[in-house]
């Protein structure tokens, strides 16, 4: 009982000492995307902190990015936060890997969020042009004390769907 009782206490404080940790991270709109950017980016060999990762999103979150087959069939991949780290996390750490806002249009509703999020993604940090392009659409919501994020899935650019100019920066 002792143990048990141990382990429930460590478990609590972990999760407290987390969310005390990664709150500010999720203190606003603005703050929660820019954390998601930031926590995927790094240059090669570079540790990304999964842990931060995991906690910007809430139970039962997907990702869910479209792919187009060989046969030009569009596809859905549904991923868990968990699962994203499980296929991606190694290839972001070892190869580098920066993604970046450059535009946003964002649509709210009570408690519920949504936003059009355009990206650029490069190999490094001082890399000046991307090598994809494309947009998150990202879906949140407020609880009143932190943003969660619900979903993200994204579509990268490509000769079929270039960028329209409505989500791209005004010069």
């Amino acid at each position: 009982m002792k143990i048990l009782f141990f382990l429930l206490l460590t478990f609590s404080v972990t999760a407290q000492s987390y969310d005390g940790l990664y709150r500010t991270k999720t203190k606003s709109l603005d703050s929660t995307i820019e954390t998601l950017y930031s926590v995927i980016s790094g240059d090669k060999g570079v540790r990304r902190d999964w842990k931060l990762f995991k906690y910007l999103f809430a139970p039962n979150a997907q990702l869910i990015p479209i792919r187009t087959s060989s046969m030009g069939q569009k596809t859905l991949i549904h991923l868990t936060p968990e699962g994203y780290v499980t296929n991606s996390g190694s290839y972001l750490e070892k190869n580098g890997f920066f993604e970046k806002e450059i535009h946003r249009v964002t649509e709210e509703y009570g408690a519920l969020t949504h936003v059009f999020s355009t990206y650029e993604s490069y190999r490094t940090s001082k890399d000046v042009t991307p090598f994809a392009r494309g947009i998150n659409s990202i879906q949140l919501m407020n609880d009143g004390s932190r943003w969660w994020i619900i979903n993200i899935s994204w579509q990268s650019e490509n000769e079929e769907f270039p960028l329209p100019e409505k989500y791209l920066p005004k010069n």
